[in-house]
């Protein structure tokens, strides 16, 4: 069952759709502004409904929080039929454009239109996150928010390494073997230990008190979430 974030805070609007996808097999979840949309964020979700009109913000709001931590599909829904508008929704990466009032069977050919295409487009597995950060293989770029963290190639290889495997635990001699195999060169214990100490320095808020890359006290390292 796929699972959808509608973002929306009319009341009508949003049990309407709710009522005729989850008849459709979908699950919908609703957030009635952008705090409350940022509070779901903690769940994954296969695609979020984004109102362009919220009481606490716009929906260009909403979207480029969002793309700082997932690169989940979006679809803008608005009562603005203004090419401009539409233009600047694409621009920011939004997956496709709706505008009110439209048929629901019409919104759910665009939804499965969308997921169709996400399913089998390369592109996204590009891209990892974690937490606020953010890591573009095909460029060895990191981010962290909207600010580019600057690592050696020792300390990207392993982030890579512990975002790919978020919430489990490595061991070190996993970790050791891997940065080995990847550098082309000898890692050892101590290596192992200054890279981890230089890497909790660029991705911590507070590298003495680790929230993002853990440790697992006689056994190694786990990448978790920095709210603990």
């Amino acid at each position: 069952m796929k699972k959808i974030l509608l973002i929306e805070d009319d009341e009508n609007i949003s049990f309407g759709i709710r009522t005729y996808l989850e008849k459709k097999d979908f699950k919908v979840e609703i957030g009635s502004s952008i705090s409350k949309g940022k509070e779901r964020l903690n769940t994954n979700y296969d695609l979020i409904l984004l109102d362009m009109n919220l009481p606490d913000g716009t929906g260009y709001d909403f979207f480029e929080f969002v793309r700082l931590k997932s690169n989940t599909p979006i679809i803008f829904l608005t009562v603005i039929d203004e090419d401009e508008e539409i233009v600047k929704g694409l621009n920011l990466g939004a997956d496709d454009y709706i505008t009110k009032p439209f048929k629901l069977s019409i919104l759910e050919s665009r939804i499965n239109t969308v997921l169709r295409r996400i399913k089998r487009d390369p592109s996204l597995d590009d891209m990892i996150f974690s937490n606020d950060l953010r890591l573009i293989k095909s460029q060895t770029k990191v981010f962290k928010g909207d600010m580019e963290i600057s690592l050696t190639g020792r300390e990207y290889r392993l982030l890579e390494m512990f975002m790919e495997n978020k919430n489990q635990t490595l061991t070190r001699g996993l970790i050791l073997e891997k940065l080995w195999d990847m550098d082309g060169d000898f890692v050892n214990d101590n290596t192992l230990t200054v890279t981890i100490k230089r890497l909790r320095e660029k991705i911590e808020d507070n590298p003495n008190n680790p929230k993002i890359l853990k440790t697992v006290r006689g056994i190694g390292y786990r990448m978790g979430n920095d709210n603990g």
